[in-house]
């Protein structure tokens, strides 16, 4: 018994030594070898200290910096049994206060070197000053760890890095403050054991070349980083492929301009691949199912990578990320995701396709990519109706389909998607109704984007008043659908919306309370182009700098009094009235864009304004505005838009908008301005559009417009009182498109330089804002908008112009209207005036131009307002071509010598039963011929008159013969007709005589 409890007692004293003995081994091997108990060496203390001094660290970080135990300190760490410092880390907390910014700077001090037997070293996120990297670094034999990143050096990376050969880790990624593009890569060659390289936004220029081949010499590395280095050059080829441990690259931005090479399919270790914002081309290799470990494609933004997405691609069964964004992809989505859906488990949980040429019908098998998360389709080409499959894509939490030609129905399974925050399906011409099951359970929706391009309402919106939905939107855009005519009652339980854009929703009612209860404090409040009525609460609150817009609706009363901090406010074209306010520059003080034009407002426009210094835009175009232009714009410099046209405005322009060096804008049309024009405003080089028409301005036309506004593009001074002569100075305005200098009192000759205005020459390549403009064409004013750009016009008309029409005019062969009536012109028509092939209005009326009509006229294919009424033309006028449709009269009256249709006058020769010429202007000496023509074609005219009378006779009247029911319904339906026409007749002759009874009596 005895032996037996010896025997147990030794067991637990060997049990409890085992753990003891564990213990002390786990706590000697903590921190992988780095003890934080160590008592650190006297000179590697003395090394720090000194390194220390050398910085500049205004928050302190380095405070803990003393006393004995440097292993102690922030950023030490010490050898377990050595107690040497083996790790400096003084990388920059990334959550730091904005004043204490905790960066440390200064110079780094050779001291480090006592060091010796440092392994890791992270001085990233720092701020060195663009001193350069100390050479010395290269000397720390045992580093293992070495970042540098974002530390702001300058200089170049220094060659002794070679020597680091322990090194597995380098991360120099935006080492620099500036870019540096003098380095070389030749010194890599050294690095033997590295294993991750981060060189992201250095300069290697100079490695252009070979920079592949010195990569290729580090066989352990695993992690590649080089985007945007400037490398420009991806070799097509490599010989021999060393880099078999290969696991991330990362080249994106670097300008390569190739297809994707070959080598790149012998990195068969690989799963994160990045080669984005290149100019690579050609098209998706089938190789890429070689790289069956990838889980991390980004080749977006390329723009020249083409041709159909591969079936091979979907062979990658752990790809996870995929990343195609602004290329030129074409094709189906349908073999690709198709290769998806065989994979056992598909990974792929996010998806970027957007900005491509996609097209074709969004195939069913997506609901399989169970683990998706994003996707991304939007500006495309994809057609028809999202697949009722999308609600199987529990995970999804971002879809964006905007800008397609989406034109089917969105189904009711998109209401099952629980985990979707994002939801964009708007610029689509959608044909579908949007019910609460279409939301039913978005129950983590908090964007929601809608809209339909479609020109009829084929996207409407039928929610039940008393539904309430299951999300809180923050962001909440409905545009060109039918939402309307009530406000939308589900909105009702929104109060988390920041942005609310009820664009064109034909929205007929006025702002409910319960919406203004809400206490929302949005950034953004669209709700223009509806018919919203009432008066607008002031009780809105908003978040700084916002943008509110109530344009084209049928709100009425004063002008709203929102709170002060926005930056955008859109009022136009309502039926509001009274005056703007008084103290509107002190309402709003921060205001950018102002816009209530086409309103009711009457009154001055407040010197108020002077307070808005950051006024970028002011519109109170079309309302009743009187009194002068108030003395306000000297401190405002970003303004670039000016719009007071058609109101009443008096007096002079003031000098101070000279001032307005960024004006691009000035539009004070129809009004009773008089005076000069200020020489102030040459001081406004860069504007691009002036409009003084319809004033009372008098003087000559200024030099300085053509010699300091070079960018201009509209210049209308129409209705005038303009003397003197056209400036030849105005020929310099290249860009120039729209010239209208009618109805004034200018004298002298047309300038022959406007045919150098090359503006007038060439086709806008891209839509461009020029705002709004009334131009006189065909006859009648038109106002263009969105169009304006696509303008040409000259109008001189209505003045004292004398001299010829230069020839040089038709060389403007864009030039759409050309209006030289009521002036003293003489001489004839260029012969060669058939050039302006453009031309649609050409109106030379009222003037003395003499000759024949030129014959290339008649290559104005799209001239369709002509006139030269007035004049001294003589001649045939042309009857080929255009002429065929400019056949009233009126375009020719009042010309002595004209003759010939559509005018009354015979020419010489024509004989009194003669007919106008052929369209291809032949003569009619082949009467007989053609009177033999016409009764032969008479003779087939009657007879298939013949023909129809029968066949419809005997269709009608032998069906009635034959069909004994037809028969009986025919004949019942006339004997109906019969009796409803004598009853008609019966009761109107009753109530005629009931009538002339009692005027009778009367």
């Amino acid at each position: 018994m005895e032996s037996i409890k010896f025997s147990i007692q030794l067991l637990i004293l060997v049990f409890l030594s085992s753990i003891f003995s564990n213990f002390k081994i786990i706590k000697l091997g903590s921190c992988n070898g780095i003890n934080l108990n160590a008592s650190c060496i006297s000179i590697e203390r003395k090394a720090l200290l000194t390194f220390k001094q050398g910085l500049v660290d205004p928050s302190g970080r380095l405070s803990s910096w003393v006393g004995f135990d440097c292993c102690r300190w922030e950023g030490v760490r010490c050898d377990a049994k050595t107690s040497h410092v083996v790790k400096l880390k003084l990388r920059k907390p990334l959550a730091q206060n904005p004043v204490d910014d905790g960066e440390i700077g200064g110079e780094i001090n050779p001291s480090l070197l006592g060091l010796k037997h440092l392994r890791f070293l992270d001085l990233s996120m720092n701020n060195f000053g663009g001193n350069p990297i100390p050479d010395f670094i290269g000397s720390l034999e045992n580093l293992r760890y070495l970042n540098l990143s974002a530390a702001n050096f300058g200089g170049t990376i220094p060659p002794s890095f070679g020597n680091l050969s322990r090194l597995l880790y380098l991360d120099l990624n935006s080492c620099f403050g500036e870019l540096s593009s003098q380095n070389d890569l030749l010194w890599l060659s050294g690095l033997s054991s590295l294993k991750h390289l981060n060189l992201g936004s250095v300069g290697l220029n100079l490695a252009s070349n070979h920079w592949l081949q010195t990569i290729n010499l580090l066989p352990s590395l695993s992690n590649l980083y080089l985007p945007g280095c400037g490398l420009s050059n991806l070799p097509p080829s490599l010989s021999f492929v060393n880099l078999t441990s290969l696991s991330v690259l990362v080249l994106s931005n670097n300008g390569f301009n190739s297809s994707l090479p070959n080598w790149l399919f012998n990195f068969t270790s690989l799963s994160y691949l990045d080669l984005s914002s290149n100019a690579l081309h050609g098209g998706i290799p089938d190789e890429f199912a070689i790289l069956t470990s990838l889980q991390y494609i980004d080749l977006s933004a390329n723009y020249y990578i083409g041709g159909r997405l591969p079936r091979s691609l979907g062979n990658l069964c752990n790809l996870q990320d995929l990343w195609l964004s602004s290329n030129n992809i074409t094709g189906e989505l349908t073999e690709f995701i198709d290769g998806l859906y065989s994979c056992t488990n598909a990974s792929l949980e996010s998806m970027d396709l957007g900005y491509n040429e996609f097209g074709g019908f969004l195939p069913s098998s997506l609901g399989s990519l169970k683990s998706l998360k994003k996707l991304r389709l939007w500006d495309n080409s994809f057609t028809g109706s999202i697949p009722e499959s999308i609600g199987n894509l529990t995970s999804l939490e971002e879809l964006y389909l905007a800008k397609n030609q989406m034109n089917g129905m969105i189904p009711k399974s998109l209401g099952h998607l629980s985990a979707l925050s994002a939801l964009d399906l708007s610029e689509n011409p959608w044909h579908s109704v949007v019910t609460e099951a279409h939301m039913f359970n978005l129950t983590s929706l908090r964007e929601l984007f809608v809209s339909s391009t479609s020109p009829t309402n084929t996207l409407v919106f039928n929610v039940s008043s008393e539904w309430v939905p299951p999300f809180k939107l923050n962001y909440i855009f409905l545009k060109s659908c039918q939402l309307g005519p009530s406000f939308p009652e589900w909105l009702r339980n929104q109060n988390e919306l920041n942005s609310i854009i009820l664009h064109d929703t034909q929205i007929s009612d006025a702002v409910p309370d319960w919406f203004l209860k809400l206490d929302l404090q949005v950034d953004e409040l669209d709700l223009a182009y509806n018919q919203l009525s009432g008066r607008v609460p002031n009780t809105f609150a908003f978040q700084d700098g916002a943008l509110v817009d109530l344009s084209f609706n049928r709100f009425e009363g004063p002008l709203p009094l929102f709170s002060s901090n926005l930056y955008t406010l859109y009022l136009r074209r309502n039926l509001f009235s009274g005056t703007i306010p008084s103290n509107l520059g002190k309402m709003f003080p921060n205001l950018a864009n102002y816009d209530v034009s086409q309103n009711f407002l009457h009154g001055r426009i407040p010197l108020s304004i002077r307070e808005m210094k950051g006024l970028t835009s002011l519109s109170a175009s079309d309302n009743d505005l009187s009194g002068e232009i108030p003395l306000v714009w000297d401190d405002k410099p970003n303004l670039y838009n000016i719009d007071l046209s058609n109101n009443r405005l008096s007096g002079e322009i003031p000098s101070s908008m000279g001032s307005l060096g960024s004006l691009l804008f000035l539009l004070l049309g129809n009004n009773s301005l008089s005076g000069e024009i200020p020489s102030s405003l040459q001081n406004c080089t860069i504007m691009d559009t002036l409009d003084l028409g319809q004033n009372r301005f008098s003087g000559k036309l200024p030099l300085w417009i053509g010699e300091r506004m070079s960018t201009l593009l509209i210049l209308r001074l129409r209705s005038n009182s303009f003397t003197g002569h056209i400036p030849e100075q105005l020929c310099g305005l290249s860009s120039l498109h729209i010239l209208d200098l009618a109805e004034n009192n200018l004298t002298g000759s047309i300038p022959a330089c406007l045919g150098n205005l090359s503006g007038m020459t060439t086709d806008i390549l891209a839509a461009r804002y020029e705002g709004q403009l009334s131009v006189v064409a065909k006859g009648r004013e038109f106002l263009y908008q969105s169009t304006l750009y696509l303008v040409n016009s000259i109008d001189l008309s209505s003045n004292k112009l004398s001299g010829e029409m230069p020839d040089e005019l038709t060389g403007l062969s864009k030039l759409g209207t050309l209006n030289l009536s009521m002036n003293r012109l003489t001489g004839t028509i260029p012969a060669e005036i058939g050039i302006l092939r453009r031309l649609e209005t050409l109106d030379l009326s009222r003037n003395q131009l003499s000759g024949p009509i030129p014959p290339s006229m008649a290559s104005l294919t799209a001239l369709n307002h002509l006139n030269l009424s007035y004049n001294n033309l003589s001649g045939r006028i042309p009857t080929s071509n255009q002429f065929l449709t400019l056949d009233d009269a009126s375009i020719y009256e009042n010309n002595a010598g004209l003759c010939g249709l559509p005018l009354t006058t015979k020419c010489p020769g024509d004989e009194q039963t003669s007919r106008p010429r052929s369209a291809g202007g032949e003569s009619e000496e082949n009467d007989d011929d053609d009177d033999e023509e016409g009764r032969f074609e008479a003779m087939w005219f009657y007879g298939s008159v013949g023909l129809g009378f029968i066949v419809g006779f005997w269709v009608v009247c032998g069906t009635l013969a034959t069909k004994q029911s037809w028969r009986h319904t025919y004949f019942q339906f006339i004997e109906g007709m019969k009796d409803r026409l004598v009853l008609l007749i019966a009761l109107n002759a009753a109530r005629l005589r009931r009538g002339s009874k009692l005027e009778r009596r009367m």
